[in-house]
């Protein structure tokens, strides 16, 4: 067994045709701001500066290995003014080591095993330290970034085109834009109200935006509504990235979907994404989040952000987001080291290979994974 201190499958296409998504929206009631006056806003009001610091832990065990094994477990690699992502430590009946993708920064564990080991099992205990994000709107004194360290965050990637079908839609939803924040707002709403959470789809998602806006089909989760803020944004030269990560802890605001179960963060991942406007730097934005409690908070979709439920999340999610989560990377395109299976479209699950073959990360009786994470005292 080796334990080491450490510094600091892709999910299936949807299939939901767009007949399938219209008529599912047009069965559902509308709520209107109208119906909900009357009734009080929820609380969702997180502020920056106080520190939260937790342990997560992820254990990886194939059940039915087929010769040689390798199992690739992403590891939080974002140090920012809202994360600080620490020490890992990594214990194995394997060999077992940090690398990274070698191009996206994305880090990792990786674990190999032979044919003569039955039972193979990697554990990995990471630190980091998460924030409160709360954009202050009235300050533009971020320094300004390079057009050369920006400029990864305008390309093209393998399921984020910027041409074509996602540049003509975004150019239709930010007509009127005088700036670069009323573009991005514009987008931001565009996702809000045309878009919507689809409980089905396994996993986050794939994150395939321009077959989301060929079929019309724009239901998903959080891999495909912020993927598709990141795409407009992208194409219409807004810089912007996707952030994978996953929730810790419960939200201190008392929505359940938007918080984790610390003991059992197994389907916990969560995307997010970033934008970089002039002036204020990398902007925090979570528009599939607003989408998840229009959704699913409440026992009725609810189809208005005007919604006393959905309004604060709405206006917080443009520009801030809770601390109860971690970012892994923003990687996208992700080779993994030493694989025999296709790349990524993103690192955000724990991945594995058996006897050659890419494991499906979604099926428990191959592959099995636990999360945890808890909170440490400051």
């Amino acid at each position: 067994m080796t334990t080491v201190p450490i510094g600091a499958a892709q999910p299936a296409r949807r299939q939901l045709l767009r007949t399938a998504a219209a008529s599912a929206l047009a069965s559902l009631p509308l709520y209107t701001f109208a119906q909900s006056a009357d009734t009080p806003e929820r609380q969702f009001a997180p502020q920056t500066g106080a520190w939260r610091t937790f342990e997560v832990t992820t254990r990886v065990e194939i059940a039915a290995p087929r010769g040689q094994t390798r199992v690739w477990i992403p590891v939080p690699s974002v140090n920012t003014d809202w994360q600080k992502s620490m020490e890992s430590a990594i214990s194995s009946n394997g060999s077992a080591h940090m690398l990274a993708d070698g191009r996206e920064g994305a880090r990792m564990v990786y674990a190999e095993f032979d044919a003569a080991q039955t039972q193979p099992f990697v554990e990995v205990t990471s630190r980091i330290q998460t924030q409160n994000r709360l954009q202050d709107w009235k300050q533009k004194s971020a320094p300004a970034e390079t057009a050369a360290s920006l400029a990864p965050w305008t390309r093209a990637t393998a399921l984020i085109p910027v041409d074509g079908i996602v540049l003509s839609t975004a150019s239709e939803a930010t007509k009127g834009a005088r700036s670069d924040v009323e573009k991005a707002q514009k987008i931001f709403d565009w996702i809000v109200t045309n878009t919507y959470r689809e409980p089905k789809v396994r996993g986050c998602g794939e994150g395939d935006i321009q077959t989301m806006l060929e079929t019309g089909n724009l239901g998903g989760k959080c891999a495909d509504l912020n993927a598709l803020f990141v795409g407009l944004c992208r194409s219409v030269g807004l810089p912007a990235r996707d952030v994978y990560g996953l929730r810790l802890a419960p939200s201190a605001f008392g929505y359940k979907e938007l918080g984790g179960i610390s003991a059992k963060l197994q389907g916990a991942q969560h995307c997010r994404a970033e934008v970089y406007l002039q002036g204020y730097g990398w902007v925090a934005m979570d528009p599939a989040d607003v989408a998840k409690v229009m959704r699913q908070e409440t026992a009725q979709w609810i189809k208005d952000p005007r919604n006393p439920v959905v309004a604060p999340v709405n206006r917080v999610l443009f520009g801030g987001w809770e601390g109860n989560w971690m970012a892994y990377n923003t990687a996208h395109d992700v080779v993994l080291p030493k694989a025999n299976g296709p790349r990524l479209g993103f690192l955000m699950y724990p991945q594995a290979e058996s006897d050659g073959q890419r494991l499906d990360a979604y099926a428990p009786d191959d592959f099995r994974y636990r999360i945890s994470a808890k909170e440490i005292a400051a």
